[in-house]
């Protein structure tokens, strides 16, 4: 195969299709290079619907199995895990279909192949073939790390993949890490009937976030059973007998934990490896994550790259806005405004969820803002309270002079949901005074976020309408 295009985009997943999608729109010739199994990209097939379609399911178990709280009687809940995977495949499959659909409409070429560089315009198919671009963007993703823990390797391990695909409830797993994915499987892992032990490097569980809301969401764990150490190391993983034996040093101590199953969680790193990325003058950082400007371009500026492949977020609607944004770039679009730190919107699944958006609070602190904060708890909050849901808090930053919101981080019921009420007043630049004069319904969760709302607009000079 031989070809010439104006934009080429090297994996289909979110950030590949949506560059692809909109470059031609924007009158460029493209075409879509993957090579994947199954077409659709991580988030639909392993990433983000599966894993959210299974934490609901966890969700409403766990509701079931607590109805007397609520004076109902729900006798035997239990997880069907065959029926939960049906239901899975059968979600997915839809979306998974829905996205193959769009890959194969017509706007752009799909070559269902893999690529790597020969020279900074050229791509050399895995089948045999050549491709070259004006422009390309590497959208490849990433893969589940193996960090060099003793014996790790050799015991064998499942990742997300394998927790996500289960059709039967194991009775025991060791969590090996802290972060999204970690706590998220772990409490999913629990609340269908499994004895859960997470063992996390760091000080904290979710250390991306804030200590106080990773300590609400680790009492929220260890309330419901699951075995939770933090700051260790680990010292190494052997498996016997078909069990698995995790050593670790924790406060001076080794403590040994066994399980017939072991999660290896401990991060993803990007999929670069096969791309020849040398061939193309692409420079990449030592664990491989290719180093990107304001703009999405690598040290070669005709390639771009998008997604978890780059970073620094591994969120996907970050990918679809990198993507969407190399695109606009590489059309030669003027007045672009590049991916910004001040409207950073982030969610963890676990229940209680935790939310954030804008600056946090460290990164305040760090860059020397100058910024007054309020918070108010879910277990003081009528709505919250009747929905025995009283775990966590929402805190709202606003800067001094103004009264300007800056930020916001939410742990409680239905975080997800609740700090998306601060996506257009951080875009629009609105004051706490520009907020609290928007209507807001008694009785609702949304509401709590007035009570620090009206303390921050007594303790800055708040003013309505300053915009940006």
């Amino acid at each position: 195969m031989k070809g010439r295009y104006d934009f080429v985009a090297i994996g289909g997943g979110s950030a590949g299709f949506n560059a692809g999608r909109l470059a031609a729109d924007l009158g460029m010739r493209v075409a879509i290079i993957d090579g994947a199994r199954r077409l659709g990209g991580l988030c639909i097939l392993r990433g983000c619907m599966p894993s959210k379609t299974l934490i609901y399911s966890g969700e409403v178990l766990h509701l079931a199995r607590r109805g007397a709280d609520f004076g109902l009687r729900v006798p035997g809940a239990t997880a069907d895990m065959g029926a939960m995977q049906a239901r899975k495949r059968r979600i997915i499959g839809e979306f998974a279909r829905h996205r193959v659909s769009q890959l194969k409409s017509g706007r752009f070429d799909l070559i269902r192949d893999t690529a790597r560089f020969v020279d900074p315009n050229t791509v050399e198919l895995g089948k045999g073939g050549q491709i070259s671009a004006e422009h390309f963007l590497i959208g490849t993703g990433s893969k589940v790390s193996v960090p060099p823990v003793p014996g790790l390797a050799e015991a064998g391990f499942w990742t997300s993949d394998d927790v996500l695909e289960l059709d039967f409830k194991p009775r025991s797993v060791v969590v090996l890490g802290g972060g999204i994915v970690a706590c998220e499987l772990a409490q999913f892992l629990r609340r269908v009937g499994t004895r859960v032990c997470l063992v996390q490097r760091s000080p904290d569980l979710l250390r991306e976030h804030s200590p106080e809301a990773s300590r609400v969401v680790r009492r929220a764990f260890e309330d419901e059973g699951i075995e939770v150490f933090t700051d260790t190391r680990v010292l190494g993983v052997r498996r016997a007998s078909g069990r698995f034996t995790v050593s670790f040093k924790h406060m001076g101590r080794t403590i040994q934990r066994r399980a017939d199953h072991l999660l290896n969680a401990l991060g993803r790193e990007p999929a670069t490896s096969g791309l020849s990325l040398g061939s193309a003058a692409v420079r990449t950082a030592p664990n491989g994550r290719i180093l990107t400007n304001r703009w999405q371009q690598t040290s070669a500026p005709h390639i771009y790259a998008a997604g978890d492949c780059c970073g620094p977020h591994e969120i996907v609607h970050i990918a679809v806005q990198q993507a969407e944004l190399a695109a606009r770039h590489a059309a030669g679009l003027k007045g672009l405004r590049p991916i910004g730190e001040a409207t950073l919107l982030t969610v963890v699944f676990t229940d209680p969820q935790l939310g954030t958006i804008g600056w946090r609070e460290r990164d305040l602190v760090a860059k020397g803002i100058k910024y007054a904060s309020a918070s108010y708890p879910f277990d003081d909050h009528g709505k919250s309270i009747l929905m025995n849901a009283t775990y966590g808090y929402v805190k709202v930053f606003a800067s001094v002079d103004g009264g300007r919101i800056l930020g916001a981080e939410i742990v409680g019921k239905d975080a997800g949901e609740l700090i998306h009420c601060f996506s257009a007043p951080i875009a629009m630049g609105a004051t706490v005074r520009d907020m609290l004069g928007a209507p807001w319904y008694h009785p609702t969760l949304a509401e709590i976020i007035t009570y620090p709302l009206e303390e921050l607009s007594l303790s800055t000079k708040a003013k309505p309408g300053t915009g940006r």
